[in-house]
């Protein structure tokens, strides 16, 4: 059963959100926070797999919120998702920068919300071709671009892979682009996450972008 914490200002959303997860079998809503500080409090409290965070909340935000809760060790089974009805350049890159593993907007279908609590809750990065796009060209614009020293650690191979994973793309799409089984791409990845200190995939899509790896014309 994915356990999901919902934190978000309005009861009306709230409720809305809980009794459209419970319809599945395998998602069960064990609690709700009004505000960022209850969010963060509530997590280390019950641990579920799944946090679904609003960004504008009274007080605290979201992203404040999320990157407590990445950065609490006991709480790296925590996948937080950002849940908004802004879907600006600027929030998405933040949110992935906090440590989010996905992004998601209010007007988000019922069924690819709960695609999507299943998404994260198995470890994998929540970002469509859309949300990458966006991220790119935000990252791209960014006065303050990373160094691409980070990368010199990786083999050419790493490099290949982290370029994959910057594109959206999962280890089966990897595994054809670059002629390996899904299982050798997964591994590729794992090694990724290792040597860039990532917590997830969606903090390897920005670095990606944030290093110059991946560009606009690359996408």
């Amino acid at each position: 059963m994915i356990r999901v914490v919902l934190v978000d200002d309005q009861p009306l959303v709230r409720e809305g959100l809980r009794s459209l997860l419970e319809r599945a079998d395998d998602i069960t809503v064990v609690g709700e926070a009004g505000d960022a500080a209850g969010g963060v409090v509530l997590a280390a409290r019950e641990r579920p797999d799944v946090v679904l965070m609003d960004i504008r909340m009274p007080g605290e935000n979201g992203i404040a919120a999320t990157r407590r809760i990445v950065a609490d060790p006991e709480l790296r089974q925590v996948q937080v998702v950002v849940l908004t009805t802004f879907d600006t350049d600027e929030h998405i890159l933040d949110a992935i920068r906090a440590g989010a593993a996905g992004f998601l907007v209010k007007d988000t279908s019922p069924d690819d919300l709960r695609g999507a609590v299943r998404t994260v809750a198995r470890g994998d990065a929540l970002l469509s071709p859309s949300v990458t796009r966006r991220v790119m060209r935000a990252a791209a614009a960014s006065p303050n671009l990373a160094s691409a020293e980070p990368l010199d650690s990786l083999t050419a191979r790493e490099r290949e892979v982290l370029a994959k994973v910057g594109a959206g793309q999962s280890n089966t799409e990897i595994g054809r682009s670059l002629h390996m089984s899904p299982a050798t791409a997964r591994t590729h990845v794992g090694r990724l996450l290792g040597k860039l200190g990532a917590r997830d995939r969606a903090r390897l899509v920005a670095i990606a972008y944030e290093t110059g790896l991946i560009t606009p014309g690359d996408h």
